[in-house]
């Protein structure tokens, strides 16, 4: 279930990674819908169990609409957070948003799915080493950057940049976590792209805060 120990961190393709704590799982081999994409490491931490992520954090998401969940590499996604997807959108165009067609009956006649695709606001897309709090939600379409942290219960409506800190409901930028010459260092750096074994050599650089050890790594 844990895998053989390795000398290079876990295996990507273990559910569970933790020997004897279930409760966190890495995402990319639990989750198999064609509509979400996750990178690998990033994982889900639940005292349920990760194995539900899908049904319980990625809400309203219908393949017939096709819009995408796309999560990077070594996100850390904490229990109850909530990707709100675009099929939970009502049309704003009319008086009512009250979705009268859903229900037939007659109720359908007249209506123009046009209206409904208008207020699509596209693929929901959160980058790499990303960190996002407990009972967190993201609305559809927002884009999260790279090494950007989302507060716990904040709602995000729009998009973050590059290691910033939002929070708050709905969240805006408390901080930005690293200067904007250092935030373009490492996204040139972009350390969660390499191999296990060179992030493994590197550890010390990538936990650490000398951009110029970490250039030096890379």
């Amino acid at each position: 279930m844990y895998g053989p120990k390795t000398e290079n961190g876990p295996k990507p393709e273990i559910k569970h990674p933790i020997y004897l704590h279930p409760r966190v799982g890495f995402l990319k081999p639990l989750v198999d819908a064609p509509n979400i994409e996750i990178g690998e490491y990033t994982y889900y931490d639940d005292p349920e169990g990760p194995d539900l992520f899908v049904q319980k954090c990625v809400l309203h998401h219908y393949e017939f609409i096709g819009d995408r969940l796309i999560i990077g590499r070594f996100c850390a996604i904490a229990e109850g957070a909530r990707f709100i997807m675009n099929g939970a959108n009502h049309v704003l165009s009319g008086f009512s948003t009250y979705p009268f067609n859903i229900f037939g009956q007659g109720w359908e006649e007249g209506f123009d799915p046009e209206t409904w695709r208008r207020e699509m606001r596209g693929d929901t897309v959160v980058g790499n080493d990303v960190w996002i709090g407990m009972e967190a939600i993201v609305m559809p379409g927002v884009t999260i950057g790279d090494g950007a942290i989302v507060a716990g219960r904040s709602v995000v409506t729009r998009d973050v940049p590059p290691y910033a800190v939002v929070a708050g409901n709905p969240a805006e930028i408390v901080k930005h976590r690293f200067d904007g010459d250092t935030v373009r260092r490492l996204l040139a750096i972009a350390w969660w792209d390499w191999p296990a074994d060179k992030i493994t050599r590197n550890l010390d650089a990538i936990r650490g805060n000398d951009i110029a050890r970490l250039e030096a790594a890379a």
